[in-house]
Order: structure tokens, then sequence, then C-alpha cells
């Protein structure tokens, strides 16, 4: 479908869905779309494929079927999934401290943390003492100690701060350690969750990936930034010494300025890179039975169930706002951030990306882009093609 000199749309839709290929359209027209792409699993049939748009700005190449883009923490959800599957297979005890399973973790004040509480936020470990730099996250076993060293902000379990960053490095450490063949969290994400499911998404992009497979980011303008997140927050954000600034270090290792992307890195919590169809089709196999994967119906109830909040209630002390809840490495659906329905789980990513599952419904949804919004709770681009979804299946 050519809608004007510069933008296409292509893919499918199946009948009943027609209005999520409208949204789709209207972005375009309406909001300020550049290149992106949305698809939707329900019951696990593939209903919605499409993408659009331009990948690169400057060049005005278009975004094709297999276009890849950076999610930033929309990774965080895939990042999970991996310790869904360890949980499944028996490696792993939510409720359990983490030190059982790494002991060099129990020091400074870290002994009595829980994986739930680890992964859920609740941690106080948003931040490193230690600054680092590329070549200390490139080497696992470095970065091991440094996790290990570091001293929460304070008691764990009684607040909750986002973890912008060092979650999928922590992930990552408790990964390599109950896997009996002790790989990466981007390795085993890619042997036993991306290569059964045929997904284009990497958390550790390879080398062969060719560049112009990769859509390029476009940012925001200032204007628009101090419109979208508020002048505290990007006051807070552009602080060096505030807590979001120190949970955020690190986020742009992800990025290569002769390649796009870095390639054979890992950032669990902020680089993988993608299209909307694997983040879909992942999200789908976690709405439905799981047995693509051999999830248990036991972690599939767990994943479902309601987050736990800290002892003093859901007020995040990076990203200085209340109520978004968080549970096992997911975003949950909660009344200030809602998608899906009760019991849905997902994550959104910097720039309005956004996958997650609806048990409820069977929906395994995605939607990406390349040029960054600035809305800390739901991107009107997504907001729309998820209205327009809900309005189909409840039609």
């Amino acid at each position: 479908m050519k809608l004007s000199s510069a933008v296409h749309i292509e893919g499918h839709v199946s009948s009943g869905f027609e209005a999520v290929r409208d949204a789709f359209t209207e972005n375009f027209s309406l909001r300020l779309e550049l290149g992106g792409a949305c698809c939707v699993f329900h019951r696990g049939e593939k209903v919605v494929d499409l993408w659009g748009g331009v990948r690169n700005k400057e060049t005005g190449e278009p975004w094709e079927e297999d276009t890849m883009v950076l999610v930033y923490s929309t990774t965080k959800g895939l990042a999970a999934m991996t310790l869904a599957l360890a949980h499944s297979r028996g490696w792993l005890d939510y409720e359990e401290r983490v030190c059982t399973y790494w002991s060099e973790f129990a020091q400074n004040g870290k002994e009595n943390i829980t994986v739930r509480q680890l992964l859920s936020h609740q941690a106080g470990l948003f931040a490193f003492d230690e600054q680092g730099d590329r070549s200390l996250v490139a080497d696992l076993d470095r970065l091991s100690v440094v996790l290990a060293l570091q001293r929460p902000a304070w008691e764990p379990g009684t607040r909750q701060a986002y973890h912008a960053i060092t979650l999928g490095y922590y992930e990552n450490e408790l990964l390599r350690r109950i896997d009996p063949e002790h790989r990466s969290l981007g390795q085993f994400f890619h042997e036993e969750v991306a290569t059964p499911l045929g997904l284009d998404f990497y958390i550790r992009l390879p080398e062969s990936i060719p560049d112009s497979r990769l859509a390029t980011l476009t940012r925001p303008g200032l204007l628009a930034m101090l419109r979208g997140f508020g002048i505290r927050f990007f006051l807070s954000a552009v602080n060096r010494s505030s807590n979001i600034s120190r949970a955020l270090v690190g986020s742009m290792f992800v990025h290569d300025e002769q390649r796009v992307y870095a390639r054979n890195f890992e950032v669990p919590s902020g680089g993988g890179v993608g299209t909307a169809r694997a983040i879909a089709r992942a999200y789908s196999v976690f709405a439905t039975d799981g047995r693509a994967l051999q999830l248990r119906p036991e972690t599939l109830c767990i994943l479902a169930a309601p987050a736990i909040p800290p002892t003093r209630g859901f007020y995040d002390e990076c990203m200085m706002s209340d109520g978004v809840q968080f549970s096992l490495g997911f975003m949950k659906h909660c009344p200030v951030w809602s998608f899906g329905s009760e019991g849905s789980y997902g994550q959104p990513g910097s720039g309005g990306s956004l996958g997650f599952a609806d048990p409820k419904a069977g929906i395994g949804y995605a939607y990406v882009t390349n040029q960054m919004g600035t809305t800390l709770t739901g991107d009107p681009r997504d907001l729309a093609l998820r209205n327009a979804l809900y309005s189909c299946i409840s039609s």
C-alpha cells in the first residue's frame, strides 16, 4: 500500500484485524512515525505483521520485512524469559536467596536478597560505585567481581528503583551460575529461545548481520524531550549525580559509529536488536501454553501473578514516579502503565517500543520504531495500535 512518495506500508492482517492496519497507517500521517513495525499473535496464530516507512532517515532506505532495530529496555523482557526457562527446568527458585546460586554475592549487605527482589528492581543495586567501561562489561569474569562487591543503596526489599542497566548484568551472572554449560545470557537466549522459535532477535548481535538490515535511530529534539518527559525528570536525567542518571550509565555502549550497533557485546537490559515479529512470537509462547519452549504451567502462573511491592510501595526512586510495577524481570500491567489484560507482563523500551504477553487474551504483541518518542507511560503510536487491537478482539 503506497501512502505517499515517501511512505510504504507492507505486510498483512487477518480478517477482523483491519483496524490495526488503519492505526499503523495513521501513525505515519498523524503521529510523526518514521519507520517501524507491529506484530501480533492471537492464540498462537500470527494475525498482524506490518512494517513500513524508512529505516534510515538520512538515506531514505525503506524499512523492510527483515529490518531489525535496537529496542533498549524492551530487551529486559526477552532477558527475563531466559530465567523463566531456568525456573521451568528446576535450576532456579524465584523465592530463594541469590547467594544460594552465586556465593560471592553474599557480601556488603546483599546476603538476604532473593531472586524475586533482584528481578523486581527491589535490591537497591541500580548503579555501580565503580564506573565501568566497555572493556569491563565485555569481560564477564571481571564484571562478576564488581557486581558481587556492590553495596545496596538502601535495605533491599524496602524500595523500588529502576535497575535500568545493572539488572541485565546481574541476570547474566546469575544465569551463568545456574546453567550447567555456564553460558552468558545472550548465548543462552540465542540457543534456547531464539533458535528453537526461529527469532530474528539478538542480545549479542553477531558480526554476520549486515548493516543494511539495521534501522538507525532518530532522536527527538530538546523541546520535544522537555514536553514529553517533563522538566523535573529531564533535569534529573542530565544531572550526573541523580539516581536515574547513575542508573543509565552504560546505556550508550550498544551503539557503534561504524557498524550502527555494537557486535559480539552484551547489554541484557538494553542492547537487544531484532524485529517486532520475533518479540511478538516469543511473547506468544508465554501467552499460550508455553509448550514450544517446554515451559511448565507453574512458571507461567507465577509470571502472570500480581507483583509483590517492596515495603515502601511502588514509588520508584529512579523514575521519580509512583505505581509502575515490576515482577520477575518484567513490567506488569498496572493502572499507571496499562497494557493488555489483568495478568499481562512485558517491557517497554526507551523511544516507544513495547513487547508483552497477555495470557488472558492469548496475545503476544510487539511494536518497534526508529523514531524515538518522549513519553514514559505509553507512546501514542503504540497506544493507538493496542487500542485498535483490543477493539478487534472484543468485538
